[in-house]
């Protein structure tokens, strides 16, 4: 798969990026290269290979150490409005970041 430069300047105008000439060739070689490879991957015949659930094998899982899921209170939120300007719960005024 080839990589225009057109869609190297579409990704850095998503990401809010300002690329020279020599960062935007570099960008769209290393893109190329990516889906290359994984154009590769998915010539793959996995027509014998089950799907993944997990990222541990089973007998590995039972194994792994997992930290029971337990639901913990966590009431920030009034401390974090009585000390940020502009708040009107539950929300607060920040100042705009980016510009366009």
């Amino acid at each position: 798969m080839k990589i225009s430069r057109e869609d190297v300047l579409r990704v850095a105008e998503l990401a809010y990026l300002e690329l020279t000439e020599a960062e935007m060739e570099t960008y769209r070689a290393q893109l190329d290269a990516i889906l290359e490879y994984a154009g590769k991957l998915n010539e793959l015949d996995t027509t014998n290979v089950p799907p993944m659930a997990q990222v541990l094998a089973s007998d590995q899982q039972a194994e792994a150490t997992l930290r029971e899921d337990v639901i913990q209170p966590c009431d920030v939120a009034r401390d974090v409005l009585a000390h940020a300007p502009g708040a009107e719960p539950p929300y607060f005024r920040v100042p705009k970041v980016i510009e366009r």
